[in-house]
Parts: C-alpha cells; structure tokens; sequence
C-alpha cells in the first residue's frame, strides 16, 4: 500500500485531482521551502535546489554537516558533467535563459563558468531578491537578469542561443512550452534538460504529490518537441549516478530527525519527507524513474 503525506491524501480526497502545474501552487511551495533550502544546501552565493551526482553511499554515521557538503558537492558535480556532455563551452557562451532558476545558483555556475548572459526565470517573488544578491556575491550581477514570470508565458522572439532546465521542467505544460521555447530560442539555437522521468506508472501520484509537480516520460517530451518543429539532439540516462544522493538525503534527514531540534510539525513533515525520497530511491534503482540529460535544437 502507498503511504501518502496527509496534504497529498487531501488533495485526493477532491472530487477533481489535477497535476501540480498550477503556477500559483508551485509558486506557494516553494515560497515555503526557500528557507529550508538555503539550511540545507547554502549559504552561497551558489544555492541549488536540484538531483546530483554520487557514486556511492555516504559513510554510516557521518555527521549532518558532512552530509550536506556531499549534497552541494554532489549538484556541483551534476551541472559540471551536464557542461560537458552539452558542449557549455560553446553552446551555453551566449543569451541563456534559465528555466525555473531557483535561488540562482545554476544562472551563476553558467554565468561564471562559460561567460554566459542569462535571464533567470521565477514564478517565486522572494527568489528575484535571492538571486540578484547572491549574482552580485559571486561578481557576476551584470551577466544575470532576474525575472518573475511563468516560464510557460516567457515573452519574445529570437531572444536565446539556449535554454537550460535542470529539475524544473516538470513544473510546465510541456506542449505549451515547447512551442514557447521554439519562439523564444534563435535560429540553431539548443534545449538543455536535466529532470526526473516517469518510466513506471505507479510512481507517478505520490511522485507529483510530494514535489507539486506533473511528471512526464522522455516520450512524452520528444513528442511535445517533435510538435513544436524542435528536433531531438541527445538522451542520456544518468539515474546509476544519482541514486546515491537520494541514499545522503535520507541519511541527513534521519540525522535532522534523530538531532533534537524538530518540533512535532516539522518531524510530519519530515517523515513524509522521508518515504519521498526513499521512493525516488528506489525508482532510480529497479528502473521506475529515469533521471536523463536531454537536449533538443532549433533548425538554423
């Protein structure tokens, strides 16, 4: 039997269940989770929110502080492999755009690592702040311009050489974006994913419950590009390397749990917390959920 946090088994209990693509939804989530966030995987100036990269578990018994460090390492090691398999050196140089930029700190690793100009992209109003500060902390404030807008609605033309989404495009009407994308990006220009995808029909409720998100397939995101007139480049399945970083998380938050310092509502949320990530865990182990490098181009 599926064990559901109780907000999820609220949201079941409606007469209608739909995904979590609503903006307001995703924007009240993660209003919520900002500080959460920055506890876990800051101070900065590059914060990420995001899957990463490790080969093996952590030692037993390692202590909270060193787990966390694993983390930020694991995610810095993630967009660094992402680079090079993408060819950033080239592809990402120009007008980026990213997608569901969190608290910033991929539009900085872009910005300082390959000279990119980026247009960081947020549906969350506290995180405009969040990421102009911390550009500024990391010397790259004029390479990065912070944005409020649904990624889905992103106005313009022929703005972008690129467009990056790392663990946010299962946020969006996939159709829809694709087709905004294909307007947005230059002649020749690239689509660079790094996401989660749904390969086992199961995971898909409590997957979209914990995360607020609308899990997809890789089919399902080739189809909405091959219809938006986009042309698949590469597919890259990575989950081997990831599932560890699921193994750290659930060894840190058992470490938060076990620490003292929770009140009753934060241990809740924190074992519902718990069977999440557990499940990915396990999804990314038995073939369930993918995790996948994706790339897509724009005829020149």
């Amino acid at each position: 039997m599926r064990v559901l946090d109780e907000e999820c088994r609220a949201d079941l209990g409606k007469k209608t269940v739909t995904p979590y693509t609503n903006v307001q939804d995703v924007t009240a989530y993660f209003e919520g989770k900002t500080k959460a966030i920055l506890d876990r995987y800051g101070p900065g100036p590059r914060v990420h929110y995001h899957n990463g990269l490790l080969d093996d578990p952590p030692p037993p018994d390692a202590p909270a502080q060193f787990l966390r460090r694993l983390l930020v390492d694991a995610q810095e090691r993630l967009l660094r492999y992402a680079a090079e398999s993408w060819g950033a050196s080239f592809a990402l140089r120009g007008d980026v755009l990213d997608v569901g930029c969190g608290l910033g700190g991929g539009s900085i690793f872009w910005a300082q690592e390959f000279g990119a100009r980026v247009t960081a992209v947020t549906c969350v109003p506290s995180h405009i702040e969040w990421v102009s500060r911390f550009a500024a902390q990391a010397g790259v404030g004029s390479k990065i311009e912070a944005v409020l807008c649904d990624a889905a609605k992103m106005p313009g033309e022929n703005r972008f050489d690129a467009v990056v989404a790392v663990d946010s495009s299962g946020y969006l009407p996939r159709g829809d974006w694709f087709r905004r994308l294909a307007c947005l990006l230059r002649p020749g220009g690239r689509i660079f994913i790094v996401d989660c995808f749904l390969a086992r029909p199961e995971n898909r409720e409590p997957f979209d419950c914990h995360w607020r998100t609308n899990i997809g397939t890789i089919d399902e995101y080739v189809a909405a590009a091959h219809e938006a007139g986009l042309r698949p480049a590469s597919i890259e399945n990575i989950s081997h390397r990831t599932q560890h970083f699921w193994t750290t998380t659930l060894a840190l938050s058992e470490a938060e749990v076990q620490d003292g310092t929770l009140d009753q509502a934060d241990r809740v949320r924190r074992e519902a917390s718990l069977r999440a990530h557990a499940l990915v865990r396990k999804g990314l182990g038995d073939g369930g959920l993918l995790y996948a490098l994706m790339s897509f181009s724009k005829a020149g």
